[in-house]
């Protein structure tokens, strides 16, 4: 089920009635049944390999905590190669299979081609993969006892509002809250729905709009000139955040009406004026997933200055190839572990370059010119990611630096060009673009903190009826939004 949804409109605040409604004791049933019928709104019969992946899970949790010695290291490891192999056969099976065919090929080795497997990726399962794997390693690792009440171990897996694309809970910060008694909190509801509010603005209005830019010219780059690349690169950023970070608003939104706390996902990277500090910013929960379980695991920087520099870049290239089983994206990992290895190697030449033209670090033009520097680097990585092939991804880089032949030629002969490039079906006039382009900056206009708190600040001293009137607008918009157009998916269901 999909949050920007109609059925979604009416299971929410049915649900969280009906949680309210219920005594405590049957709570964690009751969002337990609920998160199930939400995961088989997709493919019912995926349920089970969930069922399988829970029942696992649970019983080596108490084997673990249970054992002594190299016992509890076997029972973890089982576990885990239960849950990666699940992961790789219905996600990277058929990516191996394909690459030895053509590894096989090139050395003119001729064999009976082994047999795809023609099945969908079960939504959301590298998430609740991932969220799995770390209740066992804590319960390894001591932090955190071994649950003994199966459903509520289950829905630790299955919590429906963070269940298909995050953000990736660890069982220290939810497993407690399934046994904590939420009553109604004013506070919580009104802050709950206002941020379900603005993650449905951002997804609808902003990244779905983005979307009929983007799409076309990713999908066929080859018809598009290096202006309409460039733009489409710059748009599909600002599509990616406002998608993802959408929809764990409307996660955290949904959970916190119910009196539940989830981790905060996205802290607007996009001012980042560091690739390290945009990966503090950026998918949180699952940069801090792969730095505690799999960074710190391999020495982290406890160790020679090389093997720090390969624990760094092998840690991203394995965040890329978790992405997705495509070549461009484990081009798209390499890159940010490059872009990270490159920064340490490179950050006392950089102090002295700065010092050397006497420019202070503390200045806005040292802040905004480091923030723009790491927005390109960003931008420029995800093209790899959007791109359908490697191929294509190459071909557009060529073909951008045109852009600014393109857009000269554009204000030479004074016509509007630069429109009507844009060969996108309902979409040919300007004001579009201008609109789109609208959105950008107002996102980025709240991402800069002094912005966002004074215009918080003037919308809290606004009288209480034109705050109502505000929100009722952009619901009434949103909604709207969904019976005009069938509504599309999130972005990082797909992972």
């Amino acid at each position: 089920m999909l949050f920007n949804s109609i059925q979604f409109l009416f299971f929410f605040p049915i649900v969280t009635l009906i949680y309210f409604l219920l005594p405590h004791k049957w709570r964690w049933l009751h969002l337990l049944v609920a998160s199930c019928v939400f995961y088989m709104a997709f493919i019912p019969v995926y349920i089970l390999i969930l069922v399988f992946t829970i029942v696992i899970d649970y019983i080596a949790g108490i084997l673990i905590e249970n054992a002594v010695g190299k016992k509890r290291k076997w029972f973890l490891t089982m576990s885990i190669i239960a849950n990666v192999g699940v992961l790789c056969v219905f996600k990277y099976y058929n990516f191996f299979v394909n690459n030895i065919d053509e590894l096989l090929k090139s050395f003119n080795i001729n064999t009976h081609p082994i047999p795809l497997l023609n099945i969908i990726l079960p939504l959301g399962l590298s998430f609740h993969t991932f969220q799995a794997m770390s209740y066992t390693i804590e319960v390894y690792r001591g932090n955190q006892k071994a649950e003994r009440h199966f459903g509520i171990y289950a829905l630790y897996v299955m919590f429906y509002p963070q269940l298909v694309a995050g953000p990736i809970e660890r069982p220290q910060n939810l497993l407690h809250q399934f046994r904590e008694e939420h009553r109604p909190e004013p506070n919580n509801i009104t802050e709950g729905l206002r941020l379900m509010l603005w993650g449905m603005f951002k997804k609808v209005i902003i990244a779905d709009r983005l979307a009929i830019l983007t799409v076309p010219v990713f999908n066929n780059p080859h018809n598009y000139p290096g202006i309409s690349l460039l733009i489409a690169t710059i748009m599909f950023s600002f599509q990616i955040f406002c998608d993802f970070s959408g929809y764990s608003d409307i996660a955290l939104g949904s959970a916190k009406v119910m009196g539940f706390t989830l981790m905060k996902n996205f802290n607007w990277p996009y001012v980042s004026r560091s690739m390290s500090e945009f990966w503090k910013r950026w998918h949180i929960s699952l940069s801090t997933w792969f730095k505690d379980y799999l960074y710190i695991s391999l020495g982290g920087n406890r160790v020679s200055v090389p093997r720090w520099y390969f624990n760094l870049f092998f840690v991203f290239l394995v965040s890329g190839f978790w992405h997705g089983a495509n070549w461009t994206f484990i081009a798209w990992g390499a890159l940010h572990g490059f872009y990270l290895v490159f920064a340490i190697v490179t950050q006392n030449t950089g102090t002295r370059l700065s010092s050397a033209i006497g420019l202070n670090n503390n200045s806005w033009v040292h802040k905004v010119g480091h923030a723009v520097i790491t927005f390109g680097l960003v931008a420029f990585a995800w093209i790899f990611f959007r791109a359908n092939t490697i191929a294509d991804a190459c071909f557009i880089i060529r073909k951008i630096p045109s852009a600014f032949n393109d857009l000269l030629v554009t204000i030479h002969t004074h016509r509007l060009g630069l429109w009507n490039i844009w060969a996108i079906k309902g979409v040919r006039s300007p004001q579009y673009l201008v609109i789109s382009f609208g959105l950008i900056c107002f996102i980025q206009l709240l991402a800069i903190k002094k912005v966002r708190y004074k215009l918080i600040s003037v919308f809290k001293r606004m009288p209480f009826v034109v705050r109502l009137f505000v929100y009722y607008l952009v619901a009434l918009v949103i909604i709207l939004s969904f019976i005009d157009t069938a509504p599309t998916s999130f972005i990082y269901f797909q992972f």
